[in-house]
């Protein structure tokens, strides 16, 4: 095969698996983003005769570590009954709607830049809808302000998201510079949210609902509260917060060596914790990795950047990165778009690095499929009888997205 054959030969393979991206898998297939990240790493390496060495070196094995050890720390937290817990004390507190609002919205914002936003919204749906029900509120604005929630508390750290996690990894941004950076665009964002929940068109919501015919605190298939499993998982995740803030080990190493520790248990069996890790998302990545390298080589991506610099658009530019990762964020999801976009950054990589996470995160909440968070809530909520659409969450989602993007363009 000459080399001009398998250059327009990478560059077909790459178009269709960013088309996969963003219609989540390929039509007549039975394929998921994954899949298709897989396999389009397979076709071009066998295009190109890439070394199967070459191919682990496009890969970002930092971002990989992280990813894992940090799927294990949420997967301990989840088995110890945690985020269970969490949600049925905030239930019990004597608040009107919008104080329990306000106590949601925080609780799920503050696990969500330790913890995977999606094992968040995953473990919290369930109660959410039952506390609502027994309340006698609408779940639909609670279940909003949970899984926006959840994605707007994610960008307050480099390990609060996926796309966040290869940021940080890829610019070797600082953990506590940029926590500094994210935390009041993350804490307005927030609070714009509450408001436009409780203030906004329809905040009040129906009222006309019927008690939930059960009064189970714990969703069947989550395990009840175990206080020394969490407790143990508590201690890592906050020893490896010390960590990063104060200490120059590496984040990775440093992440492995806490889920290892947690690993250690005569209680949860290792098969069951590993059970609970996303390994088609760390295939997402390995197959995304090597597609971009291999598009990076033809030189045309190069060229594009060259070519619009020249007609002074250059996408390391605040606003033009704000556009730009906003629209590629729902076109093909926040992890593709940032893969697309971190080579591209420019000069100050830790000011772009920065704006590049927060909105890539924001983004998510602007459509329902912009987030697997939202989907979660969605298809959970289904199953507990509350019917949450792309239209009710676009009343929500849309002018929020577009107010929190605000604060990213004046603070960031």
């Amino acid at each position: 095969m000459s080399d001009l054959s398998a250059r327009w030969g990478v560059v077909a393979v790459f178009a269709v698996v960013y088309l996969g991206m963003f219609l989540g898998g390929l039509p007549r297939l039975r394929l998921d983003r994954s899949g298709v990240a897989v396999l389009g790493a397979i076709a071009v390496i066998a295009l190109t005769g890439m070394p199967l060495e070459d191919a682990a070196r496009a890969v970002d094995l930092p971002t990989i570590v992280l990813l894992f050890a940090f799927m294990v720390i949420s997967a301990q937290m989840r088995m110890g009954g945690f985020y269970a817990e969490v949600t049925r004390l905030v239930g019990v507190l004597p608040l009107s709607r919008g104080g329990l609002l306000a106590v949601l919205i925080g609780v799920a914002g503050a696990l969500s830049a330790v913890f995977s936003n999606d094992i968040i919204c995953l473990a919290m749906t369930p109660m959410v809808v039952r506390l609502c029900l027994r309340k006698g509120f609408d779940p639909v604005p609670f279940l909003l302000g949970l899984c926006c929630a959840a994605n707007i508390g994610s960008a307050a750290t480099l390990i609060g998201n996926p796309q966040n996690m290869l940021i940080g990894s890829v610019l070797q941004l600082p953990f506590g510079g940029y926590a500094r950076a994210a935390l009041l665009p993350v804490g307005i964002s927030l609070l714009l949210l509450w408001l436009w929940l409780v203030a906004g068109p329809g905040a009040g919501g129906r009222r006309d609902l019927a008690l939930a015919p059960s009064e189970e605190t714990t969703p069947s298939g989550d395990p009840a509260f175990d206080r020394w499993q969490t407790l143990k998982g508590l201690t890592v995740a906050l020893v490896l917060m010390a960590v990063f803030l104060f200490s120059g080990w590496d984040r990775d190493v440093a992440a492995l060596v806490g889920a290892g520790v947690l690993l250690l248990s005569r209680r949860l069996h290792s098969a069951d914790v590993m059970g609970l890790v996303d390994w088609p998302l760390l295939l997402l990545f390995v197959g995304l990795f090597v597609v971009n390298h291999a598009f990076a080589q033809t030189g045309l991506a190069a060229q594009a950047v060259t070519w619009l610099a020249a007609h002074d658009i250059r996408v390391s530019d605040p606003g033009s990165l704000l556009l730009a990762g906003t629209l590629l964020s729902n076109l093909v999801s926040n992890v593709p778009a940032v893969m697309l976009l971190l080579p591209h950054l420019g000069l100050d990589p830790v000011r772009a690095g920065t704006q590049l996470a927060l909105v890539s995160t924001f983004a998510g909440n602007l459509l329902l499929v912009g987030s697997i968070a939202n989907l979660i809530v969605s298809d959970l909520a289904a199953k507990e009888g509350v019917r949450l659409d792309w239209r009710l969450h676009a009343r929500t989602g849309i002018p929020v997205t577009l107010a929190s993007l605000a604060v990213v363009w004046l603070l960031v």
